[in-house]
Formats: C-alpha cells, sequence, structure tokens
C-alpha cells in the first residue's frame, strides 16, 4: 500500500515534473510547487508528510541561505514534517548545516532513482516514527491527569450486582459500545473501567470525559482537538479525547448532558470512525471502543426531542442497568466494611469495627449519593472517630431519609398508584383514565411502558 504525502518545493519546473513522475508511483500524494512562500498554505491545506525542499532559489544561488530560511519556517509550522533538501551544490559542510538546523537528509542533482527513493522512503518512516512517538507522550500525559486515575475494586453480592459481573463477563471478548445507566454515585466509571480492563483493549488507554463538566464553547476541543491558532487562547495543537484514546477505550460520563448540535458531532464521528481537529480540514482515523454512561433516562430524552434516537442506536449495542445502593441490600454492609478498612489503614486509626446500632442505621439509610455518599460518610465516621468502635454518633445523615420516607416520595411508586386508581374509577377505559390524570392517552401509554403496567 502506498503511503506518505510529498510536497516538492523548486523553482525549476523540469524537476518539479521529473520528482512528480517518479514518486506518484511510489508514494500516496505529490503536491508541487515552484513558490516557497506557499509551503504554510499546503501545510494547512495538505499535510505533508515530506517536504521535499530546494536549498537554493533564484536570489543568491549558491549559499544556500533561502533553503535555510524556509526550512525554519517549516519548522516553526509544523516540527513534525520532515525536510528533505535539494541542491545541485551539495557539499559536506552544507550537509552538516543542514542537518544541525533540522533538515533529515540531501537529495543531490541530478539523482540516481534507487537512492533518491530510499531516501523518500526513510523520510517517511521517520515522520511516522516522530507521529507515534508524540502520541505516546501524549498519552502519557492523559494517564498521568487526574481525568486517567485510578480504579476501584467492584464490591456486591446482591442479585442486581452479580447480574452485572456476568453481562461484564460476556463482554470481555467484544468491542461493542455499551451505554451504562444508573444514579449520580452508583459507580458507573467503575464499571466502565472493568469492562475495559477485560476487553481486548485491555493494554490500551481507557480515556474519560466528564461531558457534564465540559462547556459547549469547549467541546469540540477536548473531543477533537484543535490545531495552534484554531481560536482565541490555542497557542499550540492539542490532540483531542477522542485522537488520545486510538486503540484503546473513550469513556463519555454524562452523555445525557450533550446539545443537539454536539450530538450531532459525536454521531458523525462514531460513524465516520473519523474525527477532525479544530482548525484544520484533514480527516484523523480513529479506532476507539465507546462506552457512554448517564443518570437520565435517554429513551424519555428522545420522545422529547432531546436526544437523538440515532446516537442512542450508537452507544448502546449492551446497555448496563446499576440499581441505587438503596436497592442492593446487603452490599450496603459490604461496601461499608470494605470502606471501613481501607481509611482504618489510611488513617492509621486503632478501630474494632462498627456497632450493631450503627449497622442498622447504616442499613435503615436511603443514601440518595449511593456508594459515592457512603464511601465519604465512611472516611469521616473514620476521621472523627474516638472510641474504639464507630457507634450511631458518628453517623449523622442530613437530611436524615429513612427507606420507607423514601419509597413514600418515590415519582415512580405515586404514578403508578395514580394510575391505577385512574383505571379503577374509569373501569378500565383508557381515555377516560387519561382525562381523569389530565395527560393524552398517548401520555400514558408510555408511562404504563416505563411503569410496566
Amino acid at each position: 500500500m502506498k503511503k506518505g504525502k510529498i510536497l516538492i518545493i523548486d523553482d525549476n519546473e523540469d524537476v518539479l515534473l521529473a520528482l512528480n513522475l517518479l514518486l506518484k508511483s511510489h508514494v500516496e500524494q505529490v503536491r508541487v510547487s515552484t513558490e516557497p512562500e506557499r509551503i504554510e498554505y499546503f501545510i494547512n491545506m495538505f499535510y505533508p508528510d515530506v517536504i521535499l525542499l530546494d536549498m537554493n532559489f533564484n536570489r543568491d544561488a549558491i549559499s544556500g541561505h533561502e533553503g535555510f530560511y524556509w526550512l525554519d519556517r517549516i519548522k516553526k509550522t509544523d516540527p513534525d514534517i520532515v525536510v528533505v533538501f535539494i541542491t545541485a551544490y551539495a557539499d559536506m559542510d552544507k550537509a552538516i548545516q543542514a542537518i544541525k538546523a533540522g533538515a533529515s537528509d540531501f537529495i543531490p542533482k541530478p539523482w540516481e532513482k534507487e537512492k533518491l527513493l530510499a531516501t523518500v522512503f526513510s523520510a517517511i518512516e521517520l515522520h511516522d516514527s516522530r507521529i507515534e512517538v508524540k502520541h505516546l507522550r501524549q498519552q502519557i500525559t492523559a494517564l498521568a491527569t487526574p481525568a486517567g486515575a485510578g480504579a476501584y475494586e467492584i464490591i456486591g453480592d446482591s442479585i442486581a450486582m452479580k447480574e452485572i459481573f456476568d453481562t461484564v463477563e460476556k463482554l470481555r471478548n467484544t468491542n461493542a459500545n455499551i451505554l451504562i445507566l444508573g444514579e449520580n454515585g452508583t459507580g458507573k466509571d467503575i464499571i466502565a473501567r472493568e469492562i475495559h480492563r477485560k476487553s481486548p483493549r485491555s493494554e490500551k488507554i481507557f480515556v474519560p470525559i466528564d461531558l457534564g463538566s465540559v462547556s459547549e464553547s469547549l467541546f469540540e476541543s477536548e473531543l477533537f482537538g484543535h490545531r495552534k491558532g484554531a481560536f482565541t487562547g490555542a497557542h499550540h495543537d492539542k490532540p483531542g479525547r477522542l485522537e488520545v484514546a486510538a486503540g484503546g477505550t473513550l469513556f463519555l460520563d454524562e452523555i445525557g448532558n450533550l446539545s443537539l448540535p454536539m450530538q450531532m458531532k459525536l454521531l458523525t464521528a462514531i460513524e465516520k470512525r473519523e474525527i477532525i481537529r479544530l482548525g484544520t480540514t484533514c480527516p484523523i482515523p480513529i479506532d476507539v471502543r465507546f462506552i457512554s454512561a448517564t443518570n437520565v433516562n435517554l429513551r424519555e430524552m428522545v420522545t422529547d426531542k432531546k436526544f437523538r434516537e440515532d446516537l442512542l442506536y450508537r452507544i448502546n449495542t449492551i446497555e448496563i442497568h446499576i440499581p441505587p445502593l438503596r436497592e442492593r441490600g446487603n452490599d450496603v454492609m459490604l461496601l461499608a466494611e470494605h470502606f471501613f478498612i481501607r481509611f482504618k489503614r489510611k488513617y492509621n486509626k486503632k478501630l474494632r469495627g462498627i456497632s450493631k446500632d450503627a449497622k442498622a442505621k447504616l442499613q435503615s439509610y436511603s443514601w440518595p449519593g449511593n456508594v459515592r455518599e457512603l464511601e465519604h460518610t465512611m472516611e469521616r465516621a473514620v476521621i472523627l472517630a474516638e472510641r474504639t468502635v464507630l457507634g450511631v454518633e458518628n453517623f449523622i445523615f442530613t437530611p436524615a431519609v429513612s427507606k420507607r420516607t423514601y419509597e413514600e416520595f418515590n415519582l415512580n411508586k405515586l404514578e403508578q398508584e395514580a394510575i391505577e386508581r385512574a383505571f379503577r374509577q374509569s373501569e378500565g377505559n383508557i381515555k377516560l383514565a387519561a382525562e381523569l390524570l389530565g395527560i393524552t392517552r398517548y401520555a400514558l401509554y408510555r408511562k404504563m411502558e416505563k411503569l410496566g403496567i
């Protein structure tokens, strides 16, 4: 397969014609020009891998000063481009000076076909190596940031969690796109990391992005990257998360927060498997596995025209529903004990355990903040503990919400009871029941489907 995009700049049109004829059957694309002033235009529009640059133009035909001037301009515009000088006045001093200035090699005039091709192919390989090293550095940087930081052990013995573990195992040898649903604090990110860890991409990078914290104005830059100067404040080239995640997994957290225009841009990237950095026109192919998560009902958003149905189909080949902690039974105490041991060691506290009454209090609380709230609660209790056993006094919930209180104000439960009463009063007449509820018959059908009535 031919590869490499070559730009040739020379003041001699016969040289350009000969090089074009020679190279076009060996490389991906060739562009030629007699005007070095157009180099920056070609860099921004053609994206060459290698530039064959005449060392001597019309002015000062022997010293090579013009060639060095344009070499400096190229390196400032895009330091990854490989520059090879072309000159009829090659000598050792100029060769050494050119290499020091940043050129990779010399092509003398007249050239030998085989040597010229070998030089060009080596330059293409050098460019590929530079890009690979740059990409690895970007991935290392991404892994070193808080966004790429650590995973936690998944703990749970409830039926719902066992079903999730089973699903994760079934996904072990697939690259299917996953949608993880659940309330805030249920551990959607932890499940996402576990899916990645057990996938064929486990040795590649896991890149998270919290779409809920990214403003619409920065969305494209964060996801697709930008070129230096693409907008005010873009002082250097920046790869987007999709580019950094190449070969690995991109975790799109809080995807339900995306606006419709941003949903369209994401959908296009997923479908075409390519992106375009802001400030450029050159597509960059991507090989990424998408795991998305949200705490909102995307199907209701689709019905309300707030989320694209085609994007929903693209991101949820498999859906995983993580139940809230209040529905996980004894998992509350399994997690509490886990966090107790972790924080006891972290803060070097001489604690023996959790009292029976304190356990009952933990078990009866509704945990609106789910696992995240439980973790913070246990850490605070361990830090402030004055006795060797954590008691009821160590766990103060504000406001205190019991399971029963939660059930009394559960919206789904209230809606279900209202619908059932309406059906009893209307004797099963759907149209009349909808009128009693003050909603359309279509809306009633949707609520019945959602609630499983």
